[in-house]
């Protein structure tokens, strides 16, 4: 986008930053003040003019509706990353996101080239009852040509009511000719829960993904499967990387293990009837099984409502990496013509009293940006038992782990889906493999994946590459380069040599991303969580700390002190490593 461009999209937005929030509601003119009420009295009267003179005056043909929804994206964006418009058009993409269902054929597609590809069927769905498979690539869909489209065009058109049917045009692996699958679409619902099992003699594991509806239900039917014919003495709970959902599921999950009664979380905004407390409203399951929370720098909102609930009321020990940092709620409002907008109506605190929200959108900074809340203003809080917990950004473990993180060489080669690839042939050349417990990448299978990539460009830049190129253009200005140059081409070469090891170096990281991929292609999410959970270490602290009832209850009760959390920074290595 060049300058002009961006220009006129800021200009857009304030033109109607007033505008669409006032004619969406009435009743913003009656509670805006005197001045407010004139100043958006008078951008309307702006921009009713301006879009006229631009509709009669201007050189070419305008198209309004793509000129206001310019200027309305532009409008929110200089507030926060959660208030959005939804045009009508993508209402049922939204209603995904907190239903967690939608009509359609029920699988993952990724763009790859030129073409859109299938990423992985959902078991059970329509796709995968009409035999596609991981890697197959979409040609045709409705007999109208996909190859060149985007994600965004072929996903609406495969989308749709159930009921329906959609053709789609499939080229699979190396096979000379496409075929042709006519699928019926259904209402296809993501589970909450792709996995929950024991992971050994007393210890249950449920991995939540979700807080669409019924999320609490579904972890209530899973725990007490758990209990069921097993000698159950902890839980884990699995939140890392679970981006949120609705807040009364997190509520009704805390309430499985929390007394009734309780408030587990309260919204606090501008208007007063924003200000709300949630109570756990039912009586609880059971209020004495120790519990262990996994949580990440993605486990954010209503997972963070959940685990910073638990905490605060010292009824479970989180173990992970410091959260997101979403403290913030939205509501959806109608707007004209079936179009809706997310707004972000309030903050939410936990039972301490601390809000955990990172970012400080109401103050931004010179250059647009927005801030993390600074050291001087985090303020301590108590636990229920006395301990001291902190705001200012997240939910800090009381056990800290440290984030697993991959070579720059397994980003490469999962980045330009060389895995993703290398499985889709595994897949064809073998019907079946092992239960996903027990299947592992071998030598054989590794060397295999070696001569598949040989000649195919996974080039990347170390740190130490960066700064030789840094130290490089540092001395063509200041003309020292003709003195260094042959001890750097010496040293360049070497790095480049020393490349060449990383696959042995990392082969390692690189086997546990082809492990998970070609599981994932037999045994669907849950053999891809199934897989995951062999050699999680975080997973091993858990079991660990629930087995050690000293340490455990020594948490809970502040003998072991949290220390005091580090804001989240820009770590000098996430850019050779900024997949957790």
């Amino acid at each position: 986008m060049n300058i002009k461009e961006r220009v006129m999209k800021r200009i857009a937005g304030y033109i109607l930053l007033i505008f669409f929030c006032g004619s969406a509601s009435p009743r913003i003119f009656a509670q805006a003040p005197n001045q407010q009420g004139f100043e958006i009295m008078k951008n309307l009267d702006i921009y009713s003019n301006l879009i006229k003179e631009l509709n009669q005056d201007y050189v070419d043909e305008i198209n309004p509706g793509e000129l206001t929804e310019t200027g309305i994206e532009a409008m929110l964006e200089s507030l926060d990353p959660y208030t959005n418009f939804i045009p009508e058009s993508q209402v049922e993409d939204y209603k995904f996101i907190t239903t967690g269902q939608y009509g359609g054929i029920g699988s993952l597609i990724h763009q790859q080239g030129d073409y859109i590809v299938i990423s992985e069927p959902y078991q059970g769905s329509p796709s995968d009852k009409a035999g596609l498979k991981a890697g197959d690539r979409i040609l045709e869909v409705n007999g109208k040509q996909a190859k060149g489209k985007s994600y965004d065009d072929v996903s609406s058109i495969l989308k749709g009511q159930a009921g329906t049917t959609v053709n789609v045009v499939i080229q699979r692996g190396n096979e000379s000719k496409p075929f042709e699958k006519s699928i019926t679409r259904e209402n296809i619902k993501i589970d909450n829960i792709p996995y929950s099992g024991m992971v050994d003699q007393n210890t249950g594991y449920i991995k939540l993904t979700g807080f669409t509806q019924n999320a609490a239900k579904e972890l209530k039917q899973a725990y007490l499967k758990l209990k069921e014919g097993n000698d159950l003495k902890g839980i884990i709970i699995d939140l890392r990387g679970n981006g949120g959902g609705l807040l009364n599921e997190a509520v009704d999950i805390a309430n499985i293990f929390v007394e009734r009664g309780q408030e587990i979380v309260s919204t606090k905004g501008k208007m007063a009837d924003k200000n709300r407390s949630h109570l756990t409203m039912s009586p609880p399951v059971d209020l004495g099984i120790p519990v262990v929370v996994l949580v990440d720098r993605s486990s954010a909102s209503a997972s963070e409502i959940l685990a910073g609930s638990l905490q605060d009321l010292d009824r479970a020990v989180i173990i992970g990496q410091r959260t997101f940092g979403k403290g913030l709620v939205q509501n959806v409002v109608p707007l004209s013509y079936n179009a809706q907008m997310k707004i972000t109506v309030a903050k939410y605190y936990i039972p301490s009293g601390r809000c955990i929200q990172a970012i400080d959108y109401e103050h931004k900074k010179k250059d647009g940006s927005f801030g993390k809340i600074p050291d001087s203003l985090i303020r301590a809080f108590k636990t229920k038992n006395g301990r001291t917990v902190y705001d200012g950004g997240g939910i800090n473990p009381d056990v800290v782990t440290k984030a697993k993180q991959f070579s720059n060489l397994a980003l490469a080669l999962y980045s330009k889906y060389y895995v993703f690839d290398y499985a889709t042939k595994f897949v064809l050349e073998h019907p079946s493999i092992p239960p996903a417990d027990v299947f592992e990448i071998n030598d054989s299978i590794y060397n295999s994946f070696i001569e598949f990539i040989k000649g195919k460009d996974y080039s990347y830049k170390t740190k130490s590459e960066r700064a030789l190129e840094e130290l490089k253009t540092v001395a063509l200005k200041e003309n020292y380069f003709d003195a260094v140059k042959l001890e750097y081409d010496h040293l360049k070469s070497r790095m480049e040599t020393d490349k060449q090891e990383d696959l042995k170096k990392y082969s390692d990281q690189v086997k546990e991303l082809l492990k998970i991929e070609i599981i994932t292609r037999y045994y669907y999410q849950k053999g891809k969580v199934l897989a995951a959970l062999k050699n999680d270490t975080e997973i091993a602290d858990a079991i660990a700390t629930l087995k050690d009832t000293e340490k455990y209850a020594g948490i809970l009760s502040g003998k072991y002190v949290q220390p005091k959390p580090e804001i989240p920074v820009k770590n000098e290595d996430d850019e050779d490593n900024p997949v957790e």
